[in-house]
């Protein structure tokens, strides 16, 4: 799934702080579609800044563009059903990707991927769903989050990649990867292929932070050979008790020599990571089991300015959050009550990892549902 090769087309990757930063930028480039629009979102607001990419991409599609949209029946769940119905009565190709009683029947699996591409010329990926919590509102900070804008051939290879179509080989500086649903251990995969090519410095920031024993061996295993390894993880969430099974970890973090900062500011929802200021990775999967059971998309880029802009982007958010301390992290209410539940919790979602993970490698792998 990884480019290579020669190509022709220039390149260029910016890196997107935000709603703020992203949203104007999509809605532009649908504004300006000519033949085709994909996207795939997890969550889809039907109302806000999610009714101005409805009348968007309506329009796009009464102008002739070809449209097909996927929205997630459990991160859309609020108004994914009147947003698939508006764009179909505009003649978009609109499905909702298994509904909420799927679950009940088994079937983990999400469409949690965040990917709009437009003409095959501009893409987005990353964590931003389309949705008001990302945009900064009076006193209200939005959600903190990255994705990235790619222009030049990668854009023709996912094309490709969604068509399940066999991609050409290219000469680039980033790497695509999609997962269908239980291939997410091939995106954790690359994870551990850049940590152990660390060799000074990991930046980690993730919004849902459960690492299984493997990626937590290969963190510290960074730190015993030199590497400094620092943790930005959420301070306030969206999902309760992902940041209770997270905090039962920053003892053995702690002790093993990685830094752990919790964001404040606003609901962390970023899953990035920035290896020796050389590498970047980007993209809607989580380092958590859940997510190795979801149609998923990574970027990893190589292109040192917006590498350099993303560890910015981290230490910035890193100086402004609370470093966690061994002290507080081996407080009594901490050891003997909070850790206690949350490793429970853990637990509980490694049991759904090797259940989700042994479902998806009974099944090949899709790259679009």
């Amino acid at each position: 799934m990884a480019a290579g090769g020669g190509a022709a087309a220039p390149e260029a990757v910016v890196l997107l702080d935000g709603g703020a930063q992203a949203y104007p930028r999509m809605l532009e480039a649908i504004a300006r579609a000519r033949r085709s629009i994909r996207l795939q979102v997890y969550g889809f607001a039907a109302t806000g800044v999610g009714a101005r990419f409805v009348e968007a991409i309506c329009a796009a599609a009464r102008r002739g563009v070809a449209v097909r949209v996927l929205l997630d029946g459990w991160g859309s769940a609020r108004g994914g059903r009147e947003v698939a119905a508006t764009l179909r009565a505009a003649g978009c190709e609109a499905r909702i990707y298994h509904r909420l009683l799927a679950a009940l029947l088994g079937r983990f699996g999400r469409n949690h991927r965040k990917l709009l591409l437009v003409d095959e010329e501009v893409a987005f990926l990353g964590g931003i769903n389309i949705g008001d919590e990302n945009l900064t509102e009076g006193a209200r900070q939005g959600w903190a989050d990255l994705a990235v804008e790619i222009r030049g051939p990668q854009c023709r290879r996912l094309g490709q990649l969604l068509r399940q179509e066999p991609p050409g080989a290219i000469a680039s500086a980033l790497r695509l990867w999609l997962c269908g649903p239980g291939g997410g251990w091939r995106l954790r995969r690359r994870y551990l292929h850049a940590f152990a090519g660390a060799r000074v410095r990991i930046q980690v920031a993730h919004g849902y932070f459960l690492p299984d024993a493997g990626v937590v061996r290969a963190l510290t295993a960074a730190v015993r050979r030199g590497v400094a390894v620092t943790l930005l993880l959420a301070g306030q969430s969206d999902v309760p008790f992902a940041r209770a099974a997270t905090r039962s970890l920053h003892r053995k973090l702690l002790a093993a020599g990685l830094r752990i900062h919790e964001w404040q500011g606003s609901v962390l929802h970023a899953k990035v990571a920035t290896i020796d200021g050389r590498s970047l990775l980007v993209g809607s999967f989580n380092l958590d089991p859940f997510s190795l059971a979801n149609m998923e998309t990574l970027v990893e880029v190589d292109d040192g300015q917006v590498v350099a802009q993303a560890e910015a982007w981290i230490q910035e958010h890193c100086t402004r959050s609370r470093e966690m301390t061994a002290l507080e992290a081996g407080s009594w209410l901490r050891r003997w009550l909070l850790d206690p539940a949350g490793r429970l919790l853990a637990r509980l979602a490694g049991l759904g990892r090797r259940m989700m993970a042994s479902r998806g490698r009974r099944r090949a792998p899709v790259r679009e549902s």
